[in-house]
């Protein structure tokens, strides 16, 4: 089992359109059982695989133990992909989360979905917080998006350091140049610069996922698009091969 973590500090950086496309390819390019777990209040995950919202506001009683998660998850329409969707509850979810004193709340029922479950992508909210601790507790890879700016790059400093001081033994970092425009300087100079980050090219394709609620491999996947997601789930896959094996 592993537990990919999608994260920024940011908003606005393709973080849920990102998790919700590798929840697909670890689905149905690689055959994992699947399960994308959205934390972030605003709940763009069920959107974008098709799923409505749900009616009742109980995402936090799964952290509160009052609810086992697997009842919380619901179906998508692609096979071998589940959802345990997000609502408005999870605003107060730090406040939830220092109340308890878990500190290991999410790596626990990670763990407990785990044994359905190879494969858990957490689509987390943009926070520096005892979720983003959580987060990296919990996490086997952090995946993070950043459009290609100076202040992305001091974004990723934020989240590095955050990952550091959540424990020993901290998961890997896999950064992730998103929304980029190779017809703009500045961003022909980021991927000069990190020429063995993965690429996610800002194309109309990618912004048709919320058109057709869906992922991009669904409906365009002969796109660059969907092969830049294709390319970065086999990069998050060997990263956890060598974690493995270390």
């Amino acid at each position: 089992m592993a537990v990919i973590a999608v994260y920024s500090v940011k908003g606005g950086v393709g973080k849920t359109t990102l998790a919700a496309n590798l929840a697909w390819c670890a689905s149905q390019t690689s055959g994992w059982r699947t399960l994308l777990w959205d934390i972030d209040a605003a709940s763009g995950a069920a959107f974008l695989l098709g799923v409505d919202p749900p009616k009742s506001r109980t995402a936090d009683s799964v952290f509160a133990r009052e609810r086992a998660p697997q009842k919380a998850v619901v179906r998508t329409p692609y096979r071998g992909l589940d959802l345990l969707p997000a609502d408005q509850s999870l605003w107060s979810l730090d406040a939830q989360l220092a109340a308890l004193g878990k500190k290991r709340r999410l790596a626990k029922l990670t763990e407990t979905l785990g044994e359905t479950y190879p494969r858990i992508i957490l689509d987390c909210p943009p926070v520096l917080n005892q979720i983003s601790a959580q987060t990296m507790r919990a996490a086997d890879v952090v995946i993070v998006p950043l459009p290609p700016s100076p202040l992305s790059t001091r974004a990723f400093a934020l989240v590095a350091a955050e990952v550091k001081g959540a424990a020993k033994g901290h998961p890997p970092m896999l950064p992730v140049l998103s929304m980029v425009d190779r017809r703009r300087t500045l961003h022909r100079d980021a991927l000069a610069a990190n020429p063995d980050w993965p690429v996610i090219p800002l194309a109309s394709a990618i912004e048709q996922c919320a058109v057709h609620r869906a992922p991009i491999g669904a409906f365009a996947p002969s796109s660059p698009a969907a092969r830049g997601f294709e390319l970065l789930w086999r990069a998050i896959e060997r990263k956890l091969t060598q974690r493995k094996g270390k």
